[in-house]
C-alpha cells in the first residue's frame, strides 16, 4: 500500500505527538518514576511500563531508556524473598497478578540487549525465573492464573491463559531457555480439550478446532475460545504460531472484523481486543460486567491502542505489509480523539467499539509508546526485539 504525503505527514506528527507524552510521563508522582498516564494514572504500574518498553527503547531516546532502566531497578528493590514482582513499581505490598513477573523478565531481557548489559539485575532475574516456575501447577513450564489477575482487571480468565503464556515464551526465548521454550510451544499448540471428559493424561491445549486463532483459556474441562487480540498477536509475534497459521489468523480476524463492522458491532477499522462479545445471556456473562464490562467496552471488546500497536506488528511479522500500512493509518486516527483534557493527540486508553468514542484515560504511556514501536515495525519491515525468536520461515 503507498501512503500519499498527507499520510506520512499525519504519521510524522503523531510520532511527535507520542514522543512528547511518554516524556511528559517519564517522571511523575512516585519516587520520580514514569507516569501510567498524562493526568489520571500518576502510579507506575508495572505492566503498562513493561509493555512500554518496546516503544521507549525503539525511539532510541536516553531519557526514556533511563526512565525504564529506574523503573526495573524500583521493581528490582521491591521484588517478593520468592521472587515476585508487585503490580506498581514503588509499592511492594500491591502482589497478585499473573502478568507482571514475566512482564518484568521480558522488559529486563529488552533493556539488557538494548543497553549492552547482559548481567543487569542478574539476582532479580534469577528469583523471577524461580518464581515462574512455580506457577506451573504440573511442573510442565505452561502456567496458569487466577481471574482478573493479568492486565484484565474485570475479565475472567482462569487456568492456563493464553496471553500470559505468550509472555512466557517470550521470556524463555529472550534468555536462552530453548527447551523450555520448544516444550511451552509444543503445549500450547496442542487442541484444545472440548467436552465434559478428559483423559488425566491429556495436557490442556491452546488450539481451537477449526479456527486458525489459540482459545482465550483452558483448564480441564473449562475454556474459552472466544478470541484474545493480545495473545493472538502475541504468539504470531513470538513464531509460537507458524508463518502459514499466522497468515490465515490474520486473514480470519479482518474477515470477522468486516463482518462485526456490516452489522454495527464496530465502528473502527481495528479490530477488538476480544470478541465475539460477551453478552448478558451468555454462559460466561458476570454481573459486574454490567457495570463495567458491557459488550464492545472496556475488556468485553474494546478497542485498546496499545494491543492494535502489537496487531499492526503482527501484522508485519505475517508478511501482510500492505495491511499494516493500513493498520497503522487507522492507528494513527483512532489515537487524535481526546477524552479527558483538550488535547490535539489524545493517545486514549481504550476505545468504544461500536461508537468509536475515546472512553479512557488520556495521555495512556502504552498507547503512545505502542504507536512508536508500530511505527517502526511498518518503516523497517521488521519487528525489533521479536524477529530472533520466530523460526526462519517468518520474518525477522
Amino acid at each position: 500500500m503507498f501512503m500519499d504525503e498527507k499520510s506520512l505527514a499525519s504519521i510524522d506528527q503523531a510520532k511527535e505527538a507520542a514522543l512528547r507524552i511518554l516524556l511528559h510521563n517519564a517522571h511523575g508522582e512516585f519516587q520520580g518514576l514514569p507516569r501510567t498516564a498524562g493526568w489520571g494514572y500518576p502510579e507506575p504500574y508495572t505492566r503498562d511500563l513493561m509493555i512500554s518498553a518496546l516503544g521507549f527503547l525503539a525511539t532510541g531516546n536516553e531519557e526514556l531508556a533511563d526512565a525504564l532502566r529506574r523503573t526495573l531497578v524500583a521493581l528490582a528493590t521491591n521484588q517478593t524473598p520468592r521472587g515476585h514482582i508487585p503490580s506498581l513499581a514503588h509499592d511492594p505490598d500491591d502482589r497478585g497478578a499473573s502478568d507482571t513477573t514475566p512482564l518484568f523478565l521480558f522488559g529486563l531481557a529488552l533493556y539488557r540487549r538494548s543497553a549492552n548489559q547482559p548481567e543487569f539485575l542478574d539476582e532479580a532475574a534469577q528469583k523471577a525465573l524461580k518464581w515462574m516456575q512455580y506457577q506451573s501447577p504440573d511442573d510442565r513450564v505452561m502456567v496458569s492464573q487466577l481471574p482478573t489477575s493479568d492486565w484484565r482487571d474485570e475479565q475472567w480468565v482462569l487456568g492456563y491463559g493464553l496471553y500470559v503464556n505468550t509472555l512466557v515464551y517470550a521470556y524463555l526465548k529472550l534468555y536462552g531457555e530453548h527447551e523450555s521454550a520448544g516444550q511451552l510451544r509444543g503445549l500450547m499448540n496442542r487442541l484444545e480439550v472440548c467436552g465434559e471428559a478428559k483423559n488425566p493424561h491429556e495436557h490442556e491445549g491452546l488450539v481451537v478446532p477449526s479456527k486458525p486463532y489459540y482459545a482465550l483459556y483452558s483448564y480441564k474441562v473449562l475454556n474459552s475460545d472466544r478470541f484474545d487480540l493480545l495473545g493472538n498477536s502475541l504468539a504470531i509475534l513470538t513464531g509460537i504460531t507458524s508463518a502459514d497459521r499466522a497468515q490465515n489468523l490474520v486473514a480470519w480476524i479482518e474477515d470477522e472484523c468486516e463482518a462485526m463492522r456490516h452489522r454495527g458491532e464496530l465502528a473502527v477499522d481495528l479490530p477488538p481486543c476480544l470478541f465475539p462479545y460477551i453478552l448478558p445471556h451468555h454462559a460466561d456473562w458476570h454481573p459486574r460486567y454490567m457495570r463495567y464490562n458491557q459488550p464492545g467496552n472496556y475488556h468485553n471488546g474494546g478497542v485498546w491502542p496499545f494491543i492494535c500497536g502489537f496487531y499492526v506488528a503482527a501484522c508485519v511479522a505475517a508478511g501482510r505489509m500492505d495491511l499494516a500500512n493500513r493498520k497503522l493509518l487507522a492507528l494513527t486516527e483512532l489515537v487524535k480523539p481526546w477524552h479527558e483534557n483538550e488535547a490535539e493527540w489524545g493517545f486514549n486508553e481504550w476505545i468504544h467499539a461500536r461508537t468509536g468514542r475515546p472512553s479512557g484515560r488520556d495521555w495512556q504511556t502504552w498507547s503512545a509508546a505502542m504507536y512508536l514501536y508500530a511505527v517502526q515495525c511498518v518503516q523497517r519491515q521488521d519487528t525489533p526485539f521479536f524477529g530472533d525468536m520466530r523460526p526462519g520461515d517468518l520474518n525477522r
